[in-house]
């Protein structure tokens, strides 16, 4: 490896500075350094995303997240009916907004709140119609 003559230049001034005793008392000596992995984070974005990281900023998604997790808590403590539906329309929305604002792939889309009562919904209206088949045929 060849040493340009400006990084001999620093090299020296560090081991200076270090003999003279210059970072023996700084902030968070002896302790590991913070290392974060920005590598899935394109080049150009990366010093954008440690600003918002050091102002305490979350991406959309994270707070939208955290939004979603927030009202799913307080939904299972409802006994309110019609409050009860209001706040899963309000749940379902922000979690259609999350899967629309991840684009990726369906596999990985938070499932909406009414799936589970519509799929029983739909074996319920089918076993009746199977029902009343078996009743005009006789069976």
């Amino acid at each position: 490896m060849i040493v340009t003559g400006f990084e001999k230049i620093v090299e020296e001034r560090i081991r200076a500075a270090q003999r003279n005793g210059e970072f023996d008392n700084l902030k968070g000596a002896g302790k590991p350094l913070d290392h974060e992995d920005y590598s899935r984070i394109p080049d150009e974005l990366r010093l954008a995303y440690k600003i918002l990281k050091n102002a305490d900023c979350l991406p959309p998604e994270v707070e939208l997240r955290n939004e979603i997790i927030r009202t799913e808590t307080l939904l299972s403590t409802m006994e309110d009916e019609a409050l009860r539906y209001k706040t899963m329309k309000k749940l379902n929305y922000m979690i259609l907004k999350l899967n629309t604002l991840r684009g990726g792939s369906v596999i990985f889309e938070v499932p909406q709140q009414y799936e589970h009562q519509l799929v029983e919904h739909l074996s319920a209206n089918s076993k009746a119609r199977g029902d009343a088949k078996d009743g005009k045929n006789g069976r």
